[in-house]
C-alpha cells in the first residue's frame, strides 16, 4: 500500500532500494516524451490554426514549413495561390498534429502502466518477503485401494506430497 500512495515506497519497505532509481528513471523517461509530444502538439495546432484562418498576423506556420508563402498562401500571397499544394501542405499540418497527439495520449497511458507496475513489484516483493525455500518437501508413492465401478476395489499407487514446517 506505500507504493500506492508515493512510487518507490513499497521499494523502500521491502529492503528493495536497487529499484528505486529505475522506477523513477521510468517516470523521468514518460514524463520527458509527454512533455516533449504536448509542446510539439500544441505548437502544430497552433500552425494548423494559423494556416486556416484569414487574419494575416496569424503566421507560426512558416516556420514550421520552412517554405516560401509561394502558392499555398491565400492570405499572404492571393496571386500566387494554387489550392493543391495548399491542401498538401494542410494534410501535413495536419498528420504531424495527430502524429504528436497519439504519442501525447500513449505517454500518459504508459505513465499510468509503469506506476502500476511499480505497485505490482513492490506488492510481489511483499508477498514473497518471508517466503522460505528449505529442502523439507518430501513426495512418497505408496499403495492404495481405489474403488471401481460396481463396488469392487482394486490395487493402484497414490502419490502424497508432504511440506514439513
Amino acid at each position: 500500500m506505500l507504493a500506492v500512495a508515493f512510487p518507490g515506497l513499497g521499494q523502500v519497505y521491502n529492503r528493495k532500494i536497487w529499484k528505486i532509481p529505475l522506477v523513477y528513471a521510468g517516470f523521468g523517461g514518460l514524463v520527458y516524451y509527454l512533455s516533449y509530444n504536448s509542446s510539439n502538439y500544441n505548437k502544430f495546432m497552433q500552425a494548423y490554426k494559423d494556416f486556416t484562418d484569414t487574419n494575416p498576423a496569424t503566421d507560426s506556420y512558416l516556420k514550421l514549413i520552412n517554405a516560401n508563402p509561394y502558392g499555398y498562401d491565400p492570405v499572404l500571397n492571393p496571386s500566387t495561390y494554387v489550392p493543391s499544394v495548399a491542401s498538401y501542405y494542410k494534410d501535413g499540418l495536419l498528420r504531424s498534429v495527430d502524429y504528436y497527439k497519439r504519442y501525447r495520449d500513449l505517454s500518459y497511458i504508459g505513465i499510468a502502466a509503469w506506476y502500476m507496475l511499480s505497485i505490482l513489484d513492490a506488492n510481489v516483493d511483499a508477498s514473497l518477503f518471508n517466503y522460505d525455500i528449505t529442502d523439507n518437501l518430501d513426495i512418497t508413492i505408496f499403495p492404495a485401494q481405489v474403488p471401481l465401478p460396481g463396488g469392487f476395489t482394486g490395487a493402484g499407487l497414490n502419490v502424497d506430497l508432504k511440506v514439513v514446517f
